[in-house]
């Protein structure tokens, strides 16, 4: 009877290993299908040469199989975390009850934990913590991390101290390490022992953070050494202004001043904050510094800093001050003077006393005519005519700024203006020079596709197919899935032609593409003990854990993987928008390239098909393409359902409440809040219905984008200015460049999803 026993326990134990080794497997091949290209996808990614696998540790294997073990879990962790409501914790907390004797309740604790830091309710957290302790394994660290850190805000300091004592012991790989050191000197602090909390920081100064600077200050003056810790504190208010530590000193740095006996900060310290703040666009604070540097600078560095304040009062909103200081400077020297009359000018401006403004250009041409003042004044000139729709003025002003600063940054716009007002003011011949001119002059300028563009569509009117086919050709090869690109390649299709088209040495001012620039989409290494670390930390939601840990398992690894992983993180998370954001730092140029010269995860998160069921069904209800829309919502909030513009508008159509209520009313949705514009499928609903009345009013896609970006009544407006000749002139007319872009983007999205996907 023993012997059978044994015969069936060991039997048992064999088939539980291999149901667990076929779930590690199927898990790995999951990852493994994420780094490749989609099935649909016939031509695979280039992959670098793979590398000798590393032999399996003990330590991964358990990762892996708590990543397999808490697969469930990601979605109510999400929950959590992101709403952090009682049934979201009751639901977290019931899985990990259930998993107790697992890892993967462990992360579930540790979630749990988290979250009630992410409240600050560090005394609830402490329970949760300790109970993921036993289980936690190799994400260990934030396990203790955070218990310190809670033992530490709720004054039990002693179990604080002992938590970080031994964290680096334990946890000689953790990136959290010298995060603990912060929280561990705090409370050693606290408990009176600043000479070690002193001793602990020092040697993790570099590099610098302004946290663990105010932690060794504090330190420092506690252990009665005020000079050095004045010292920290100055430099973290004067070279550090946006820091919030910087807020926090403020008060100390008289009190040490005194107690230490310093001489006062220099003039040049308080100037380099003044001048920070004004970088960093706090303009308030940065007035209130260079108001009080007044009294104590020489005669000579007065108007300089007057100059400066009245710039930081007119950015801040404070125009009557700024006026009053601007007027009382001096003409001289004419430098100062030139920058004097800018500030004038922008009040003016600011202020729509157009004449003023443009009579101080007229100063600047007169006193500084080469002076980088005058060349941002010559812009908004341009701009002011533009808008007054006095062309002739507005080319004037322009081609002055192009003629006058060839080689500065605003010269190839200015030329592309002033090149198609002269189109729009029926001049062709000037057009086509122009066009060509911004073609050799500024090849690799954002302009240069529309001058190609626009160049064949002269070339068409004055019937030279040839020349129409060869600009047409260079556009849609050079700019494969820009705007132009893909309007060029419908032109092209409707001109009759054989064999390749004359060369015109124009066409090779514009470079081609960097091949060096290609990507290549390397496996993921999946026998990476931070690779897999991150994607456990995933499965519990803690997407900036497992971010930071692929970054630091990129510094130990070869290979182009970071960024499509990344992203893969952040999808699976249902962070598109930071995927997005991910990719399109990785592969700034993936407009230029042709789909199989960038790997498809690099595509497919690019151009996400988020929400898809619900954005087929609404775009379908009012008959719109899902592509449209996609491209209208990766503009309006990159699948970010929670999005606020600084205009108020909401959610992933990015509505306005007031309109969101008059649609709900069309489409008698009752019990309407504005809250709802949050609810994705709400959104899309509303979004679409209001979407396409704008198509219904203006009868073009590209009338109804403009509509929905800048407002119904300034596209009528636009379009009762003279005759476009198609929809596209009236998109590169559109005289703000927000809208404009606005337009071309969602259209060249659109066409890059029809070509991901094929029918919607």
């Amino acid at each position: 009877m023993a012997g059978r026993r044994q015969f069936f326990f060991i039997l048992i134990l064999l088939i539980s290993w291999s149901s667990a080794f076929v779930q590690i497997a199927g898990a790995i091949q999951v990852r493994t299908q994420h780094a490749q290209s989609s099935p649909k996808q016939k031509s695979k990614p280039t992959t670098s040469a793979a590398k000798p696998r590393r032999r399996t540790s003990p330590r991964l294997r358990r990762m892996r199989q708590a990543f397999v073990a808490s697969a469930t879990l990601k979605s109510m962790a999400r929950q959590l975390l992101q709403d952090r409501t009682p049934a979201a914790y009751a639901g977290v907390q019931g899985y990990a009850v259930r998993h107790s004797k697992e890892d993967a309740g462990a992360l579930a604790w540790l979630v749990i934990g988290y979250a009630h830091i992410l409240d600050h309710d560090y005394a609830r957290a402490i329970d949760p913590l300790n109970r993921a302790k036993p289980r936690a394994g190799d994400f260990g660290d934030y396990v203790s991390y955070y218990l310190g850190t809670a033992y530490q805000q709720t004054g039990r300091l002693a179990e604080a101290i002992a938590t970080f004592s031994g964290f680096d012991k334990s946890y000689p790989e953790s990136l959290l390490i010298r995060d603990g050191h912060i929280v561990y000197a705090n409370a050693l602090l606290a408990d009176g022992r600043a000479s070690e909390a002193v001793d602990l920081l020092e040697n993790d100064r570099q590099p610098v953070r302004a946290d663990l600077e105010l932690a060794l200050g504090r330190a420092y003056e506690a252990a009665g050494q005020s000079a050095k810790a004045l010292a920290i504190f100055r430099n973290l208010y004067y070279t550090m202004p946006l820091s919030w530590e910087a807020s926090q000193v403020q008060g100390d740095l008289g009190r040490l001043a005194t107690a230490s006996q310093a001489p006062p900060p220099g003039l040049e310290a308080r100037r380099t904050r003044a001048d920070l703040l004004v970088k960093g666009k706090q303009y308030g604070q940065a007035a209130d510094e260079y108001r009080q540097l007044l009294g104590e600078i020489s005669p000579d560095e007065r108007p300089m800093t007057e100059l400066a304040l009245a710039e930081s009062l007119r950015r801040a909103g404070q125009n009557r001050e700024a006026r009053k200081i601007l007027e009382s400077l001096p003409s001289s020297p004419p430098a100062l003077n030139a920058q004097r009359l800018f500030n004038l000018g922008e009040i003016a401006r600011g202020a729509n006393d157009d004449d003023t403004f443009l009579h101080i250009v007229e100063q600047l041409r007169q006193i500084a005519p080469t002076s980088t003042w005058l060349e941002q004044a010559l812009l908004s000139a341009g701009n002011i005519y533009l808008l007054r729709r006095d062309y002739d003025r507005a080319i004037d002003a322009y081609r002055e700024l192009q003629q006058r600063f060839p080689n500065g940054g605003r010269a190839s716009y200015a030329h592309w203006k002033a090149a198609w007002l002269s189109l729009r003011q029926s001049r062709q011949a000037e057009a086509r020079q122009g066009f060509e001119n911004q073609i050799a002059l500024y090849p690799t300028s954002s302009e240069a596709p529309a001058a190609l563009y626009w160049r064949a569509r002269l070339a068409e009117e004055d019937n030279d197919p040839a020349m129409a086919r060869a600009f047409y050709l260079k556009l849609g090869q050079r700019y494969r899935n820009y705007y132009y690109g893909e309007l060029a390649r419908q032109r092209l299709s409707k001109i009759k032609g054989i064999g390749d088209p004359p060369h015109y040495l124009l066409l090779d001012h514009v470079p081609p593409i960097n091949a060096s620039d290609r990507i290549t989409a390397d496996v993921v290494p999946a026998d990476n003990l931070r690779v897999q670390k991150a994607e456990l930390l995933a499965n519990g939601a803690l997407l900036d854990f497992a971010v930071r840990e692929l970054h630091a398992a990129a510094d130990e690894e070869k290979g182009n993987w970071l960024a499509a992983e990344t992203a893969r993180l952040y999808q699976d998370a249902g962070r598109y928008d930071a995927a997005i954001e991910t990719l399109k730092r990785a592969a700034p140029n993936y407009f230029a390239v042709d789909l199989p010269s960038l790997p498809r995860p690099y595509w497919e998160g690019l151009f996400p098909k988020a929400y898809w069921s619900d954005v087929k069904r609404f775009s379908s209800t009012n008959a719109l393409d899902p592509y449209l829309v996609a491209a209208l919502i990766r503009q309006e909030s990159a699948f970010n359902p929670n999005a606020v513009s600084r205009a108020n508008a909401v959610g992933l159509m990015q509505l306005l409440p007031k309109v969101g209520k008059g649609v709900a009313r069309q489409e008698k949705l009752r019990h309407f809040s504005t809250q709802q514009l949050f609810t994705p499928g709400v959104n899309l609903q509303l979004g679409t219905r209001y979407f396409r009345s704008m198509v219904d009013k203006f009868g073009s896609f590209e009338y109804a984008l403009a509509a929905y970006n800048a407002g119904s009544d300034r596209v009528q407006d636009w379009l009762g200015q003279r005759q476009y000749r198609d929809p596209q002139e009236f998109v590169e007319s559109i005289p703000f460049t927000e809208t404009r872009e606005y337009v071309q983007n969602i259209l060249r999205n659109e066409n890059v999803y029809r070509q991901l996907y094929g029918t919607p």
